[in-house]
């Protein structure tokens, strides 16, 4: 499995394009760039079963994000509108920057 590069980051606005998820929008927590996976806040939830860790602990079944591939996923620029993501040079500095617009992430 090759690992795929991407101009996402964490923190990033995204936006879901296929999947049970599709159009809806949240925060990258995390991402796994062996895997070309990315967990977004509040989206692709999953029901997961936990033990207790200790005996005042409650186990039971909770709700965490699940990983989406990061093909599935564009950011969302200033106005809400998804862009393709660039890099340039400014002032000596590498930028990222919204293709649509031009603005600066």
């Amino acid at each position: 499995m090759s690992v795929m590069r991407t101009k996402l980051k964490r923190d990033d606005t995204v936006k879901v394009l296929t999947g049970k998820e599709k159009g809806k929008t949240g925060k990258i927590l995390r991402i796994d760039h062996a895997k070309n996976r990315a967990i977004v806040q509040g989206l692709n939830m999953v029901k997961k079963a936990v033990r207790p860790k200790s005996q005042q602990d409650k186990g039971g079944i909770i709700e965490v994000e699940a990983p989406i591939e990061l093909s599935n996923l564009a950011f969302v620029g200033k106005g809400g509108q998804t862009t393709r993501l660039g890099y340039r040079f400014e002032g000596g500095k590498k930028i990222r920057y919204a293709k649509k617009s031009g603005d600066a992430v």
